[in-house]
């Protein structure tokens, strides 16, 4: 018996990588969800300094609704996903589809009640919206980074 028997094969590139690569990707909607409670306290707080409380409430309901109509919209797919998968093809549901249509009442409900108190509040609410599509940014920040680094 020689040393090159004893020796363990060396793995696939390739299949570690891919493995590396799925690792990494399955915490992206963890991620995202961190990002956006860290850049909404973090958003809030900037527009409070700089513009004002009125514009930082605005900003403040946004991201509240924007995370809220986030946690839905998943929660919405991974059910009608389920369903499909289940029955093999899609079956509406009235809870999925109810939840789906309350994410839009409640934007409109506090948006209107934001135009009430100060119109200039509309403006932080309605960049409060996209506080997912600055998450996701984030993500895609990290995950360039990540196959930089790693070489995925």
């Amino acid at each position: 018996m020689n040393d090159r028997d004893q020796r363990p094969e060396p793995e696939d590139p390739s299949t570690t990588s891919a493995a590396t690569a799925e690792a990494v990707y399955a915490g992206a909607l963890d991620r995202i969800r961190g990002y956006m409670l860290v850049l909404a306290i973090v958003l809030s707080l900037g527009t409070w300094v700089w513009f004002g409380w009125r514009l930082a409430l605005g900003m403040a309901c946004g991201c509240v609704v924007a995370y809220l109509n986030f946690q839905w919209l998943k929660r919405g797919v991974e059910g009608l996903a389920g369903r499909i998968v289940k029955a093999g093809k899609s079956q509406p549901s009235r809870g999925i589809v109810l939840r789906f249509l309350m994410r839009y009442v409640l934007m409109g409900l506090v948006a209107y009640g934001i135009l009430n108190v100060s119109p200039a509040s509309l403006y932080g609410l309605l960049a409060g919206l996209f506080l997912p599509v600055a998450a996701i940014a984030c993500e895609a920040a990290y995950e360039a980074y990540v196959a930089l680094a790693r070489g995925l």
